[in-house]
């Protein structure tokens, strides 16, 4: 018997009884309709905001997980089983649920229309007028999907426990997809997409960036121990694509009106369209005239670098190439529970980096667990050399982890990624397989290593509508703890002129250290003594930025921190200019503590430069408070330093006079 639980033991396990047999009442329902309509499209698809999803399915542990098991997909605001999936797997879901609803209530379960399943026929009724249970499925403009093969395989029969032969099929499966990601990456490799991709990336203005964070990293006295000059040009690379070059796509503007559109289903692929991998196309109808726009979802990364938008699948993808085009080392990571990101090898560090190019966060790779609140079950990486299985980085909850690992044996899983291992070293040279195994003795030992989130800022997901985030159950904690960061003090020019003048702009996401040589310094936290649920914003339709709290917290904090201790001089007169712009109800304050003693400001007074007397104080701590607003955007109705995104001013300026 298999040693760990399935979705579907995990929604009996963990949920009330009453919970269990409500969601497994309508997941048994969606899967009979596909099972007994496999080439009716509108059975595949589902509309997360749908209230019997929301009410019965989404807040239980294990109900998502059911319907990615099936098979079913993320795809915009819906959830899609692929036509190429196989009904095999939908068929094992289901009798594993209806054996479950069996042991529960065996006097009303058998012969239930909803455990009863006859073999499919070919002939069954076409009559079903709707979605399962109430549920409205879409059907694609143009009519149905293609045609699926039906099974020739009888009903399997349920069990009330899983032997190894319960495993066949699935572990049939999953070699699939672990075959379709290898033969994938090797696209990765290909020199004319390379050079394409180096074409496309501004490399002298990253390497020159790159430069300058290092610089200011060892200047600061941050910990620069163990990282070079291409780990910083793989931070600049990763915050170029998220911020210059790649566009998340929600829904896409109108084609021909430029208006803004909601997804109304799928249609067939073009020739042209299958030839880029865009075996899926959504279509988006204008809200106000109506029109269709296509959205292919290509998975071809050379396609990618010219439409240069997508979701989290095409961003990776093209992410990926990006760097292995610039001569890293990286690796194509795939989550089972829906997610897709890079991993790139630090030659300074010894290690693999987590680098999510959606979110632009590099070496976090608890974000998923324990930020966005994901229960993650299978992890793959995939390069031209080598296939890993690599979940226990992303988790510090190795034993509950494993629990959800019901898709194959685990010594299945080892001997297949070793067996792809030792034949991808044979085809290499004596110094490259020697490395090839250092490194996956290192690596073994981390992975074995559980990991602790202490000290890293874990925010919810930032990429995607709030809905969509919400659903996905990805929007993390409203209430962070407070962070603790950089602190300035002195430096030897400004003991000389006793002047300290800070000032930020929003639009560069950029600090200037005012003196002879201008310190600039990239990113809005990395000057911040502490933060609480605060992000910044780009608006791409407004062409405007701001820092803001995060979506769903309550309030936001950021603090930037002046320590004289250890100096002659101390700090007589503080010209702070501070802007901000609030609506509906949202309020922005400022708190301003010297040494001991703090006094609060409206953030409607600094618009301008205003003086405050300290009269030889040794610390300044400036802080904004972010409150208020209404509805679901009230996250958005107090907002710092708003600008155009190619706005040249500065709407944060500190001017410390010192004495």
């Amino acid at each position: 018997m298999a040693s760990s639980e399935s979705a579907a033991q995990l929604l009996l396990k963990e949920n009330s009884k009453e919970d269990f047999l409500a969601a497994s009442e309508l997941l048994l329902k969606l899967a009979n309709n596909v099972l007994h309509n496999p080439n009716e499209a509108k059975y595949r698809r589902i509309r997360i905001a749908n209230p019997l999803l929301e009410t019965k399915l989404l807040p239980v542990v294990g109900g998502l997980e059911c319907l990615f098991d099936m098979g079913f997909q993320e795809d915009g605001e819906y959830l899609t089983l692929p036509v190429d999936s196989s009904l095999i797997v939908v068929r094992q879901v289901r009798d594993e649920l209806s054996s479950l609803r069996y042991s529960l209530t065996p006097a009303t379960s058998q012969g239930s229309a909803l455990t009863s399943v006859p073999p499919h026929t070919g002939t069954e009724s076409r009559e079903r007028s709707g979605g399962a249970a109430g549920i409205q499925p879409s059907v694609p403009p143009g009519g149905a999907a293609a045609p699926v093969v039906a099974p020739t395989m009888p009903t399997v029969q349920a069990r009330p426990t899983q032997t190894v032969q319960d495993f066949t099929t699935r572990e049939s499966v999953f070699q699939q997809k672990i075959r379709q990601s290898m033969e994938h990456v090797k696209l990765y490799e290909d020199p004319n997409l390379q050079q394409k991709a180096r074409t496309t990336i501004p490399l002298d203005i990253l390497q020159q960036e790159a430069e300058a964070r290092l610089h200011s990293l060892q200047q600061s006295g941050g910990d620069s121990a163990g990282v070079d000059l291409k780990d910083c040009l793989l931070l600049e690379l990763l915050n170029w694509f998220k911020k210059s070059f790649f566009q998340w796509v929600d829904s896409l503007p109108c084609d021909r009106c430029g208006g803004s559109t909601h997804h109304a289903g799928s249609t067939n692929p073009t020739p042209a369209e299958r030839i880029w991998g865009g075996a899926r196309v959504e279509t988006h109808r204008c809200d106000t005239c109506g029109e269709m726009t296509r959205f292919p979802r290509y998975n071809h990364p050379g396609k990618l670098l010219e439409t240069r938008r997508g979701r989290c699948g095409e961003w990776a993808n093209c992410f990926t190439l990006c760097c292995r085009a610039l001569g890293f080392e990286a690796r194509y990571v795939l989550d089972w529970s829906d997610h897709v990101w890079t991993e790139v090898y630090s030659e300074a560090q010894k290690r693999w980096l987590h680098c999510d190019p959606c979110e632009n966060v590099c070496d976090k790779p608890l974000l998923y667990e324990q930020g966005w609140g994901k229960k993650l079950t299978y992890i793959l990486a995939f390069s031209k050399d080598e296939v890993q299985d690599v979940t226990w980085r992303y988790s510090a909850k190795h034993a509950e982890l494993l629990t959800r690992r019901t898709e194959c044996r685990e010594a299945w899983l080892v001997n297949v990624l070793h067996n792809i291992f030792r034949t991808k070293l044979q085809g290499m040279e004596e110094a490259r397989k020697q490395e090839m195994q250092q490194r996956l003795i290192v690596e073994l030992v981390e992975l074995i290593t559980i990991k602790s989130s202490v000290d890293q800022h874990l925010s919810g997901r930032t990429t995607g509508s709030l809905a969509w985030r919400q659903a996905r159950g990805e929007v993390g904690q409203a209430a962070d703890p407070l962070k603790h960061y950089y602190v300035y003090r002195l430096l030897e020019e400004e003991k000389h002129s006793e002047v300290v003048h800070i000032k930020y702009s929003c639009a560069q996401d950029m600090y200037i250290r005012a003196s002879a040589h201008d310190i600039s310094t990239k990113r809005w936290q990395s000057c911040v003594s502490s933060v609480k649920s605060v992000f910044r914003k780009e608006e791409s339709d407004w062409k405007m930025t701001y820092l803001a709290r995060e979506q769903g917290s309550q309030t936001g904090e950021i603090s930037w921190k002046f320590d004289l201790s250890g100096e002659d001089l101390r700090i007589n007169k503080l010209e702070l200019k501070a802007c901000s712009a609030v609506y509906e109800n949202g309020s922005v304050t400022w708190r301003i503590c010297s040494d001991n003693d703090c006094f609060s400001v409206p953030g409607a007074q600094l618009g301008n430069f205003k003086t405050f007397e300290l009269q030889r104080r040794q610390s300044l701590t400036i802080t904004a408070v972010l409150n208020g607003g209404r509805g679901d955007n009230a996250w958005q109705h107090a907002q710092l330093f708003r600008q155009p995104l190619d706005g040249s001013d500065f709407p944060l300026e500190i001017i410390l006079h010192l004495s």
